[in-house]
């Protein structure tokens, strides 16, 4: 295995980490910033506001998310293999 196959697989390992991991920041990023804007709205500097509703934004994005999630590291995993099994 050259530098050139190991870059490869360490670009597609970090495309699948950004295509499992990123519509799970994106929701994180969106109900952070609208609890923000509602706290910036009605002047409540509460802290712990914001955790709550994240962590069940975040738990209803993984259910939602998880038949995606799992096809995208499956199908990652199988190229590795098929990648493994060629190398001989």
């Amino acid at each position: 295995m050259n530098e050139v196959a190991v870059l490869e697989v360490g670009r597609e390992a970090f495309f699948v980490i950004m295509k499992v991991v990123g519509p799970l920041l994106f929701i994180g990023l969106v109900v952070g910033l609208a609890i923000a804007l509602f706290q910036a709205i009605t002047s409540i500097q509460e802290m712990t506001l914001v955790f709550v509703p994240k962590i069940i934004a975040i738990f209803v994005a993984i259910i939602v998310f998880l038949p995606f999630m799992m096809r995208v590291t499956i199908e990652f995993g199988q190229d590795m293999f098929n990648k493994i099994t060629l190398l001989n």
